[in-house]
């Protein structure tokens, strides 16, 4: 089913009370889970293909690539990879619509801009080391096929993240992953339960990748930056436990 198909007229929340569109809503967001259930054999393809480029090129990046919604919620998973894990700052990289400034305000025709991809893919200068990981609700969007298509020509690693089966992102990338939500709740708005699909696919894909490449040990963030009074303490709480752990 189509992301930007209307929900029936039952579930229309502006003709509900408070509490009753709360849960409906609710409800909705659950079926992301459900979402995620159906392709786990695919995101467990991604995990190990993510894993297997990454552990055999030293200089390999995790390229995340979208507009809009799907662009923020990738920005959030790359960003905190250095933080939890200690991923290198270098080995991790954004192609945003319509640059960083979209992630905090809309740019004008930025998703439909292939020039302006062109350019960006120009200067991040993939290679067949690098792993791209796209996402986009719709699996059309011109930006992000753009990339994908250009990074195939690369030989890069390309993962297509979608919420529409048969979308052409999935087909186009060397890997796809269907997160098949449905309608939303507020017809065409993909930063609901589209988006939490999304994000709940990149924390598992990116925190089995890093838990695989060693930088979890007995589920404990080894590898953490601890750079504020509360992690420094909680990263002491960790070395006495594996240290405990190890007699």
């Amino acid at each position: 089913m189509k992301t930007e198909e209307q929900p029936p007229k039952s579930k229309w929340i502006d003709k509900m009370s408070n509490k009753k569109a709360l849960k409906v809503m609710l409800d909705n967001q659950s079926e992301a889970i459900k979402a995620i259930e159906f392709v786990l054999k695919d995101i467990d393809k991604v995990v190990s293909s993510i894993f297997k480029r990454l552990y055999t090129y030293s200089n390999s990046r995790i390229i995340y690539v979208g507009a809009g919604t799907s662009a923020r919620i990738g920005v959030q998973d790359g960003t905190e990879l250095l933080p939890t894990f200690g991923w290198p700052q270098e080995r991790v990289a954004y192609l945003v619509a319509g640059g960083l400034r979209a992630l905090t305000e809309p740019v004008e025709n930025a998703e439909d801009d292939v020039l302006e991809a062109k350019k960006m893919i120009d200067e991040m200068k993939i290679t067949s080391s690098d792993v791209i990981l796209a996402l986009a609700a719709s699996g059309e969007t011109p930006f992000t096929i753009l990339v994908v298509n250009e990074a195939n020509n690369k030989n890069a690693l390309t993962i297509g993240i979608s919420n529409n089966p048969d979308a052409q992102l999935q087909k186009l990338a060397m890997l796809g992953v269907t997160l098949d939500t449905g309608f939303e709740i507020l017809a065409g708005s993909t930063r609901l339960k589209a988006g939490t699909a999304q994000k709940i696919c990149l924390n598992l894909i990116s925190t089995l990748v890093m838990s695989n490449l060693g930088n979890v040990e007995d589920g404990m963030m080894i590898n953490m930056l601890p750079k504020n009074k509360k992690l420094r303490k909680r990263k002491k709480i960790i070395n006495k436990l594996l240290s405990f752990n190890k007699l």
